[in-house]
């Protein structure tokens, strides 16, 4: 007789999952001539006591008893195209080396009570990072870990920022990779976790940063695998304030696949073409297969992982890559499976952040259907790129003129109604990637990044995406200055691998640099203005280089006026309209973080007058000093 169907009904999960006795699995595999299971719980034999049973709808399933946690199991699909191992689609964790056997596990993580909400939309500040590359203490014989990126949570949160977006960390078949070629979507990348023997002190060093907030420790059982690993990444952010956004690619999966992967799972012939692939179209990108949003099973496969990582691994929100793909080489199904997934998860958990990236920028992408994806945010690229423009063309030695004015229209991009909808940077992965775009301070002086015209450049633009309506996404080591690009391949490319050691060192201009950052983000967060969607550009002047904006909140007022200069001299007299009279404070001068404290800081003294002189459409102006290479907050 087949394998026991106790434990089995229709709401039975996919995958393998302990229950009072043993363990159900079940997997989808339409076209199957037989489906096993087989495991260190049944000696991996395959005779009637491990065959399960297929349903009406395509799925194999059955009960298997005595399964512990932590046993390894694969499925053994048996199709017209072959037969042989698959490893689970849903598997929550998998053996090391990579390609290897799944794991059963159990569910349960010590995590604690700490109250945490996500924060509103219009209160996040994103902080981009690669997991492998982002800290890298163990090199040459590893790269970075779930628990490294946790030991510098103390420092983010330090910082500011209010979000960690990883880049995707679901299991991948290379040594090392961006992450969006993954093939194991339910399981954390194996190459980030510490091994058994390596924990002792990463244990040791976690459990002091929940002993300084008065916390219990974690007990270093609890710590093994990659689940449980990415699950106290998630915590420690918690326990300091930090939401956790994913990076996940629904567009489409793999690079390579490998014989044991969700490709062909049910063992079809591949002579009939990659739409027999089961998962999968015919059509590629980035080197993997689109996803067949035609089948209502690929979609819940999709929906069913984003629910799985909110609620396994309490995670505030998602970063959907390339949705334009879905869109465009998933059609015409992609658009509708777009909208169930952000439809399914908004009424799942409403507080997480569900952002797309979609190029080329489509506001319908964050309309409420039936017109729109229903996405709360998406990226944009205008101000990205008006930044690194004019910050590229300050770093020339002529007083050649910028573009002040095309830089003032990408503040708010075109078909977005709230402030919050959309998230720019000057900085991201794709951008900064080896053999690509500069980094900021790099880009501000080409000849010597560490110059005062590289690093008060820096500060300019950095300052605007602070400033700047939108959420603003910082990518990491940005905010120290890093000048280097940087790559997935820690190996071969250890020279681009953020330089820490400055930091730990005492670099001063780092330091500055960090602490300008800090402090531009402590402004942003206590001044309503600043994240009000009252906005208007004031006074674009191309030839002067200089910018300034208005914002406010609508029906209250918190006014704040930013003003931004590119000139490498300072400008005496500069007069500026604003929208009250009387006197105004100078809450901000990126000018006082060139040698911290500047000893010559440039400014206007903590306060300006606007006197009743009508400018720029304000009924009041004042007179300024704007320093070089700067940016000049003030608050009424």
């Amino acid at each position: 007789m087949p394998a026991s169907l106790d434990h089995i009904h229709p709401g039975t999960p996919m995958g393998a999952n302990l229950v009072a006795g043993g363990a159900t699995f079940r997997c989808w595999a339409p076209q199957a001539k037989a489906v096993y299971i087989i495991g260190d719980f049944n000696q991996r034999v395959r005779n009637d006591a491990s065959l399960l049973t297929r349903d009406e709808f395509g799925h194999w399933r059955g009960f298997i008893p005595g399964v512990q946690d932590r046993q390894r199991y694969l499925f053994y699909v048996v199709g017209e195209g072959g037969e042989g191992p698959k490893r689970d689609p849903y598997a929550r964790e998998l053996e090391t080396p990579f390609p290897s056997d799944c794991i059963v596990r159990k569910t349960d993580f010590p995590w604690h009570k700490t109250g945490f909400v996500t924060p509103p939309f219009d209160d996040l500040v994103l902080y981009q990072l690669h997991v492998g590359t982002f800290f890298t203490p163990n090199l040459p014989r590893k790269g970075g870990t779930f628990l490294d990126v946790a030991r510098k949570v103390p420092y983010l949160a330090r910082l500011g920022v209010t979000a960690l977006q990883l880049m995707p960390i679901q299991e991948f078949q290379t040594s090392f990779s961006l992450g969006y070629n993954g093939t194991d979507y339910f399981s954390p990348e194996m190459d980030f976790a510490v091994a058994d023997a390596d924990l002792p002190p990463y244990v040791a060093e976690v459990n002091r940063l929940l002993e300084a907030k008065g916390l219990r420790r974690y007990r270093t059982e609890k710590l093994r695998g990659e689940m449980n690993q990415l699950k106290a990444l998630v915590d420690l952010c918690h326990v300091h304030g930090l939401a956790v956004i994913l990076d996940v690619v629904y567009n489409h999966a793999g690079g390579d696949f490998g014989d044991q992967s969700l490709y062909f799972f049910d063992r079809q012939s591949p002579a009939g073409g990659q739409r027999n692939s089961l998962y999968f179209t015919d059509k590629g990108h980035a080197g993997g297969l689109v996803f067949d949003f035609s089948k209502p099973e690929v979609r819940d496969f999709l929906i069913q992982n984003a629910k799985f990582f909110l609620d396994e691994y309490r995670v505030d929100g998602f970063r959907y890559d390339q949705v334009s793909v879905i869109d465009h080489d998933g059609a015409p199904h992609g658009w509708g499976f777009c909208q169930d997934l952000t439809a399914t998860l908004h009424a799942h958990r409403p507080a997480a952040l569900n952002h797309a990236e979609y190029w080329d920028v489509n506001p319908y992408v964050v309309k409420e259907p039936p017109d729109g994806a229903g996405f709360d945010t998406t990226l944009t690229d205008g101000l990205r790129i008006a930044i690194r423009d004019v910050i590229g063309n300050a770093s020339s030695p002529d007083e050649r003129p910028l573009n002040m004015t095309g830089l003032g229209r990408s503040l708010w991009p075109e078909g977005f109604r709230e402030e919050w909808r959309f998230v720019q940077g000057p900085e991201n992965h794709d951008i900064v990637y080896r053999d690509r775009e500069p980094r900021i301070a790099r880009l501000g002086d080409p000849a010597n990044p560490r110059s005062w015209f590289a690093r008060s450049r820096a500060r300019v633009a950095t300052g605007l995406s602070l400033t700047a309506p939108g959420i603003p996404m910082l990518f990491m080591g940005q905010e120290f200055l890093e000048d280097k690009q940087w790559a997935d391949d820690f190996v071969s490319h250890r020279d681009l691998l953020l330089y820490w050691a400055g930091l730990e060192q005492g670099d001063k201009q780092m330091l500055d640099h960090v602490r300008f950052t800090r402090d531009l983000l402590r402004l942003r967060h206590r001044s309503a203005g600043l994240h009000g969607r009252g906005f208007r550009v004031v006074h674009a002047h191309d030839q002067n280089r200089v910018l300034a904006f208005h914002r406010w909140v609508e029906g209250e007022g918190h006014d704040v006026i930013v003003v931004a200069h590119l000139a490498p001299f300072n400008r005496f007299g500069y007069r500026i309209g604003f929208p009250n009279g009387g006197a105004w404070r100078e809450v901000f001068n990126s000018d006082v973080y060139e040698n911290w404290l500047n000893p010559g800081v440039v400014g206007n003294g903590g306060l300006v007058v606007a006197d009743p002189q009508p400018l720029h459409e304000f009924g009041y102006s004042a007179s300024l000093v704007l320093p070089a290479n700067s940016l000049l907050v003030f608050a009424g």
